[in-house]
């Protein structure tokens, strides 16, 4: 089939072709939830020579505007499924998440998890930031922190792993030791697990200074072959430890590359349009600032404790949703038109999505990203447009939006954690304009100089 659309060949077997170069097959042996895979992802080239494919996930908010209420409920969807698998309780509220999920709707449901399950969650950097963060809204009683690409002077992280297929491979763990010198339950959370190597690496890194006998890895698809899960069971075996996996969608995958791709331009395509009108939000006094930040003279702004990149627990995110839905009001007001997509911003996923998901109608979500992946505008294709730019905050790495159609949304919310000079902006303002978007809002958490909002035209 073209443009990567599935073909079902068998009940619960789909093909991909990926711009005509890459044949992907997939088989899928267990969904519990009766989930459309058409609805969760679809499927991309990446510019990645140890990678050729990349799932488009639908339901993370990386590459793709979602609602972000389908975001959230897809990690309360994995919380009710661990509860289900790892600890054997059934959810009474399993239908209605689904419904909610089917429908795209706001789902208002308290921790569910009860406060005899005490693990704790780890998010991967980037992509799962959010999702592991909206996994850990699920628990009553546990503690959260998410890896993170960024070198922070002041600290020394406790744990360091390597993701030999990413774009960007070294994870840091800068958390408080109490969290992790204990024999609590680890739950990873990733979005996908192709082979699974990169749970292995930081349950081993984890393992060799903080034993324990008990990991579950939590992730929306699980694409293992056989071989990778006989890999699972000796890791087991050698370290005297018990995996558990949890997923929505269960199968295998596999990858044939029948020719090389050309070269797709990553641009979209420039028309002549109206400057956008820029204006700073500060919403900065609503959260809490940490003395933390990273040795890069373009920004010495400091990091936010809200984030969980620094550990957090069950009682202070019950706090930080109460502050969250303080500055979503604040937000909302900034509001001036009927579609507004809010843009998280490289590891500075989740509190953008649950901001996102408190400021009414019409509001969609999605982060930038550090993947290169071939542009091309077919329908059903995970990248159809795509602008790049120098990240804010780092010129020497490049950032990535894609799936925005030029004229579609009326503003744009772009959420940085740590303010940064308008200069630095300059390159993301401009390929922004591609995007014919006439209001853009910079919001920032954290601010060490106290200025006050701006408004000027770009």
């Amino acid at each position: 089939m073209k443009n990567s659309q599935p073909s079902t060949l068998l009940k619960k077997k789909y093909t991909y072709n990926i711009l005509e170069s890459i044949e992907t097959g997939i088989e899928v042996t267990k969904n519990p939830y009766e989930l459309s895979i058409q609805e969760l992802f679809t499927m991309a080239a990446r510019i990645n020579k140890k990678r050729s494919f990349l799932f488009v996930s639908k339901v993370l908010g990386k590459h793709i505007p979602i609602n972000p209420h389908k975001g959230l409920l897809t990690a309360a969807l994995l919380g009710a499924r661990y509860l289900e698998m790892v600890q054997g309780i059934k959810y009474v509220e399993t239908e209605k998440l689904l419904t909610s999920f089917n429908r795209e709707e706001l789902y208002k449901s308290s921790a569910f998890i009860p406060t005899h399950v005490s693990p704790v969650v780890i998010g991967f950097a980037e992509t799962a930031t959010a999702l592991g963060h909206a996994f850990f809204d699920c628990f009553q009683n546990a503690e959260y922190f998410h890896t993170t690409r960024e070198e922070i002077k002041q600290l020394r992280p406790e744990i360091t792993f390597e993701e030999e297929h990413s774009h960007a491979t070294s994870h840091r763990c800068y958390i408080p030791l109490e969290m992790i010198q204990n024999e609590r339950e680890i739950i990873l959370v990733d979005d996908e697990l192709t082979t699974g190597k990169t749970a292995l690496n930081i349950i081993k890194s984890i393992h060799n200074k903080f034993p324990r006998r008990f990991y579950t890895i939590v992730s929306i698809l699980d694409w293992r072959s056989k071989q990778d899960r006989k890999r699972f069971q000796q890791f087991q075996q050698e370290l005297g430890i018990k995996i558990n996996v949890v997923s929505l969608i269960t199968g295998t995958v596999q990858v044939k590359q029948m020719r090389e791709i050309a070269n797709h331009s990553p641009i979209t395509e420039r028309k002549e349009c109206a400057k956008a009108t820029v204006e700073w939000v500060d919403i900065s006094s609503f959260f809490s600032k940490t003395t933390l930040s990273v040795d890069n003279p373009m920004n010495q702004s400091a990091f936010i404790y809200e984030t969980g990149r620094f550990g957090l627990s069950s009682s202070e995110n019950n706090n930080l949703h109460h502050i969250a839905s303080l500055a979503a009001a604040k937000l909302n007001q900034k509001r001036s038109g009927n579609k507004t997509l809010c843009l998280g911003t490289g590891e500075f996923m989740y509190l953008p999505m649950k901001l996102a998901s408190l400021m009414g109608n019409g509001v969609f979500y999605q982060s930038t990203t550090r993947s290169p992946i071939f542009i091309e505008n077919k329908v059903g294709y995970g990248a159809r447009f795509g602008v790049s730019f120098p990240n804010p905050e780092d010129l020497s790495i490049t950032h990535f939006v894609y799936n925005i159609p030029p004229g579609f949304y009326d503003e744009l919310f772009i959420f940085m954690e740590r303010k940064v000079e308008l200069e630095s902006l300059q390159p993301l303002l401009k390929e922004l304009e591609k995007l014919q978007i006439k209001m853009i809002k910079l919001v920032y958490f954290s601010n060490n100089r106290g200025e006050q909002d701006e408004k000027h035209n770009q």
